[in-house]
């Protein structure tokens, strides 16, 4: 099956909020302890986010880098750039008003250093030019994700990947995630989130090979589906439960797990009755990438408007800003992605009838 994968379309979408639930955690001191506790792990849902773009650019992509060759890189960097830069973009410029803003009523805010604007504008911001994350700091991952398009390519025109046995995909998985633990571990790092500005764009680019990887191996099949589905889940048991236990580290056992799930929501995509395919949570994954770039500003202008203490943000607060996130994440998807996509499909008119016409 290689159509739309509606089990990891609802996936993204949850795992979109648990990143708000990591960044509006600090607010809720109300909140009980094992709540804290899986909100601050939200970070780790953009890991799983690498995962899944590898994943699923692959799947939509590959097929027609192959047979149009070096042909096919503008095309495909075109359609990227329109599918990401239009909110992107949008964000950025919300944000840059409310910093001038700032500074005409005398304010002088802090992280939102105007030497790194062209960084930002130009999404290299994550590409080791910086000390700390500044600016809308979810973006750190889509500069990260850009130089992910760029290497998509290179694996696809510079690797046999889409001719290579099972045996052979699964042991670059194990090689690729070795490297992420490996520089991590040896550069002091116990968990994937922490030093963002040095070891992101790493993080990006194993994981996102990784996921390249994954679905190479997913097509490569065939498996029964249900026999498919129970192993990959076994395999996201085993390694977050090492992981969780503590007898694992998070550098290579939540990849590994993470892994495991996206090809088990690949196969669980096949099924009848699937829970993940009901319209809301495919909305919301539909959705999610406003959700993704929108929340963490959306969060800041909302505390200043609305909240005495940051530390203490009432429930009702709390739940307005959910409903907030959600219904902006509903009009930029509408009003910002959707015809940044149909610029994308203008401009393909452009070129030449040999590349324009063909899909990937």
């Amino acid at each position: 099956m290689t159509g739309e994968l509606k089990s990891l379309t609802a996936a993204r979408g949850l795992a979109a909020w648990l990143v708000v639930l990591y960044h509006i955690r600090s607010g809720a001191n109300w909140a009980p302890d094992w709540l804290f506790a899986f909100a601050s792990k939200g970070y780790l849902a953009v890991d799983f986010f690498f995962l899944l773009s590898g994943f699923v650019i692959y799947l939509s992509a590959h097929r027609a880098m192959l047979r149009d060759g070096t042909a096919a890189i503008a095309p495909f960097l075109i359609r990227r750039f329109a599918r990401i830069y239009p909110l992107y973009g949008f964000m950025l410029a919300l944000t840059l008003l409310f910093v001038l803003l700032l500074h005409a009523t005398g304010d002088d805010p802090q992280g939102y250093p105007m030497r790194e604007l062209p960084l930002h504008i130009a999404m290299l911001q994550n590409w080791g030019f910086t000390e700390k994350l500044a600016w809308n700091h979810p973006a750190w991952s889509i500069s990260a994700e850009m130089a992910a398009y760029l290497l998509f390519p290179i694996i696809i025109l510079g690797t046999p990947i889409s001719e290579t046995r099972r045996p052979n995909l699964l042991a670059a998985m194990i090689l690729t995630l070795a490297t992420l633990f490996v520089i991590l571990h040896f550069n002091g790092e116990t968990t994937l989130g922490r030093d963002i500005p040095h070891f992101g764009l790493l993080r990006c680019l194993a994981e996102f090979t990784c996921g390249v990887l994954l679905c190479a191996f997913w097509l490569r099949g065939p498996d029964g589906e249900v026999y498919a589905f129970g192993l990959s889940l076994g395999g996201v048991a085993m390694f977050w439960g090492l992981w969780l236990t503590g007898l694992a580290s998070e550098l290579w056992a939540f990849p590994a797990g993470a892994a495991c799930l996206i090809l088990a929501l690949a196969h669980s995509s096949a099924f009848r009755h699937n829970p993940l395919h009901i319209k809301p949570l495919i909305t919301l994954g539909e959705i999610s990438y406003g959700t993704y770039l929108s929340h963490f500003m959306l969060y800041v202008w909302f505390k200043i408007i609305f909240v005495a203490d940051p530390h203490a943000v009432p429930p009702i607060l709390m739940l307005s800003f959910l409903a907030l996130t959600l219904a902006a994440s509903f009009l930029l998807h509408h009003w910002i992605e959707k015809p940044g996509r149909d610029w994308a499909m203008a401009f393909r008119k452009r070129l030449p009838p040999r590349l324009a016409s063909r899909p990937s």
